[in-house]
């Protein structure tokens, strides 16, 4: 089974250890992540007032694209599943201004796209417990803090990929691969997010809240499904690290990262090593 993919700007460039690990996780557990022929930059954000169409544009070409493809598309980021996501609805709920991009783009795209994040495959349509058949390399006893922030849940009537307020999306599939789900308080909160490239202070308060929550709730590690996110996260541990010579820093990865090596990965194929805090040294105490 074929998926036609946007991977977006960030998976192709810095992000590649995402891309990768989704597509071979994606064979082996029997679909395929069918890269679109032509794509570009969804926009990274969408826009907030009703007014601002030429921000649609961006990311209605990727709808329009996509859905010469196919009927759905799927995602990884998480930025850039809120956007698509939000767009598509945009302009169903607005056929005047669904008319104006289509007629500015000279396209003819009729709204019928359906929007998927991969996480959705894997609960929906390949299911938890088939993943949990697939895997090789169980990881038990590893203490995984699952971090969704704003982009994948939020607002709940336009993404809806899951609870808004007490999601388990991401912690159904840490149990499937053997990992030890911990929750804390601040999953859902924003880590910053675009605030990184003005206002690093308010950025380094946020992700350092977040990851003193996860920490001190027991996460030896955490996943994310975005890379501003992981970034942020990752930054905001140097910072920490800088002033706190005692502090133990915390691995981010993405889902797809751990979801790979359960299933049979080796720690390169993962590209592990390129992770800014370094998970292997866990998995080795861990015998996994």
């Amino acid at each position: 089974m074929k998926i036609p993919y946007y991977p977006g700007c960030t998976l192709n460039t810095v992000a590649k250890p995402f891309d990768e690990s989704a597509k071979a996780s994606a064979i082996t557990l029997g679909f395929e992540l069918e890269e679109l022929s032509e794509w570009n930059c969804c926009g990274a954000g969408f826009p907030l007032t009703n007014d601002n169409i030429m921000g649609l544009a961006a990311p209605t070409k990727v709808l329009a694209n996509a859905r010469a493809a196919g009927e759905t598309v799927t995602t990884l980021c998480s930025v850039c599943y809120n956007v698509l996501k939000r767009t598509n609805k945009a302009l169903n709920d607005d056929k005047e201004r669904k008319a104006t991009i289509n007629e500015f783009m000279e396209l003819e795209y009729d709204g019928s796209l359906n929007i998927v994040h991969y996480l959705e495959i894997l609960r929906d349509t390949v299911g938890f417990d088939k993943v949990k058949e697939a895997v090789k390399r169980p990881l038990t006893g590893i203490k995984v803090g699952a971090y969704y922030g704003c982009m994948l849940l939020r607002p709940g009537g336009e993404v809806g990929i899951d609870n808004a307020e007490a999601p388990t999306i991401i912690e159904d599939l840490l149990s499937a691969l053997g990992c030890e789900p911990v929750d804390f308080p601040d999953k859902i909160e924003c880590c910053g997010a675009h605030l990184a490239m003005g206002k690093t202070d308010v950025v380094e308060r946020l992700s350092g809240k977040i990851m003193t929550s996860a920490i001190e709730s027991g996460a030896e590690v955490i996943v994310t499904s975005c890379p501003l996110c992981q970034y942020n996260l990752d930054k905001s541990q140097e910072k920490i690290k800088s002033s706190d010579a005692g502090f133990k820093t915390v691995p981010v990865v993405y889902f797809t990262q751990l979801l790979g090596l359960a299933l049979g990965q080796s720690e390169d194929e993962t590209s592990l090593k390129d992770n800014q805090w370094d998970i292997r040294p866990l998995l080795a105490e861990r015998g996994v």
